[in-house]
């Protein structure tokens, strides 16, 4: 139930030099991760997420969600939060959409509770981002709403060594909704890294 224990627990399950890949949630646990063992990271990549820590506005919707959950309305929850996921193209893919779906109910009601307290409690890191001077990856669809593109900008601007992609037409699950883009970013990532070596 934190991003610090998410982060801990990669460190913990991975042995020597990585680079860590994360989209939404995830992105904060790279973040966290630049900030506790930056040593142990050869590049970053950042996808559809931000440093921001959450204002109490964002808080509020994040208890209300949880609320929802713990009221045995979780199937309720993705539903409503579709649309901020994914593009209104995206929305018309009954593949996506129902996967999408799948993976909210994979997660669970106690889990989506645990993700929605470390979010909560997360720091910010621009920072941490600022004093990270490897290879680094900033994407985001132009159309998220959860973690708009300026977010995107502001951590691409403090970083030293950064490609920021900025992806038309996509939503916040860039990964599902422009594999190929994404793929073709952490492609490049790994050939600076492998550059710098």
């Amino acid at each position: 139930d934190s991003i610090k224990s998410m982060a801990e627990e990669i460190l913990d399950r991975q042995d020597g030099f990585f680079v860590p890949v994360g989209l939404s949630l995830g992105g904060c646990v790279v973040n966290e991760l630049a900030k506790i063992a930056p040593d142990r990271l050869e590049g970053i990549a950042l996808l559809s997420t931000n440093a921001r820590k959450d204002n109490e506005a964002r808080k509020r919707v994040r208890r209300e969600l949880v609320l929802m959950s713990t009221k045995g309305k979780f199937k309720g929850v993705t539903p409503r939060l579709l649309p901020r996921f994914l593009s209104s193209e995206a929305l018309k893919d009954e593949m996506l959409t129902s996967a999408v779906m799948e993976m909210a109910e994979q997660v669970g009601p106690h889990n989506f509770a645990l993700q929605q307290d470390a979010l909560m409690g997360r720091h910010a890191h621009l920072d941490t981002l600022s004093d990270f001077h490897k290879p680094s990856l900033v994407l985001c669809g132009d159309l998220d709403d959860l973690t708009p593109p300026e977010w995107s900008q502001e951590m691409a601007a403090v970083l030293s060594d950064v490609e920021c992609v900025i992806l038309p037409g996509v939503g916040h699950l860039s990964s599902m909704e422009a594999p190929d883009a994404v793929s073709a970013g952490l492609i490049r990532l790994l050939k600076r890294i492998d550059a710098t070596r």
